[in-house]
């Protein structure tokens, strides 16, 4: 009769890995925990990011935007404007810039097209945040662990300079083997961190032509606004 092996309980003990994770860490020296402390703040960073750019409507399609847009080009210039009132996404909180700047007598073409930039590059700016942390975080990674690894290597040579002829090769070789451990630790932040950065940088990107776009379509569906600013201006004269 063929017997039915059981599977075993695998038994995990949480005070083993914190005392593997300790040794690991001080096997590596200052540098690996100030790498570890570097990942924790990346991955934090990352987090943030993806919840701020949801907020800001980044991944929402800028449906209730293409809506008022509709309306705006059909003559109802309110309905347009109440629709975004309310909006945080930021292609509705431009576009809505955009209408109001457009609607305002005070202002010709140029100027509301230049307050509409302004108010763009407001915008962008705070899509933007976090993303030089990233950057930082993705350049000196590497350069941690580098320098955790030269450190490293100059104990072990010197360990072994002490020794004299009773060096053990053996000695070196783990001298050596701690010391790349920095190095491989710091490319491992420094990589997840690359990858997010590119991600969220085309995001922006994204944003950055999207509202450009329902901005230009603003100013476009408005014909009769250089005879409205006239006829104002022409008002404000008298």
């Amino acid at each position: 009769m063929r017997r039915i092996m059981e599977p075993e309980t695998l038994s995990v003990d949480p005070a083993a890995g914190i005392d593997r994770l300790r040794g690991f860490l001080e096997m590596g020296g200052p540098a690996i925990w100030a790498i570890a402390a570097l990942s924790v703040l990346t991955v934090a960073l990352i987090l943030w990011k993806v919840w701020r750019l949801m907020w800001f409507g980044a991944w929402s399609g800028g449906r209730h935007t293409k809506a008022a847009l509709r309306q705006w080009k059909s003559g109802d210039r309110a309905g347009a404007i109440a629709g975004l009132d309310k909006r945080r996404s930021l292609r509705a909180k431009l576009v809505l810039a955009a209408m109001r700047a457009a609607q305002n007598p005070q202002l010709d073409d140029a100027e509301a097209r230049e307050e509409t930039g302004r108010e763009a590059r407001n915008l962008l700016a705070k899509a933007r945040g976090g993303l030089r942390g990233l950057e930082l975080a993705a350049t000196i990674g590497p350069l941690i662990g580098l320098l955790g690894t030269v450190t490293g290597m100059i104990s072990a040579f010197q360990a072994l300079q002490e020794a004299g002829a009773r060096a053990d090769p053996s000695t070196l070789a783990g001298g050596i083997w701690e010391a790349l451990l920095t190095t491989a630790a710091g490319m491992a932040v420094a990589i997840p961190a690359q990858i997010a950065l590119t991600w969220f940088e085309s995001i922006v990107d994204g944003l950055r032509h999207d509202m450009e776009d329902s901005a230009t379509q603003v100013f476009v569906a408005h014909p009769e606004r250089e005879a409205s600013v006239a006829d104002a201006r022409r008002v404000a004269a008298e």
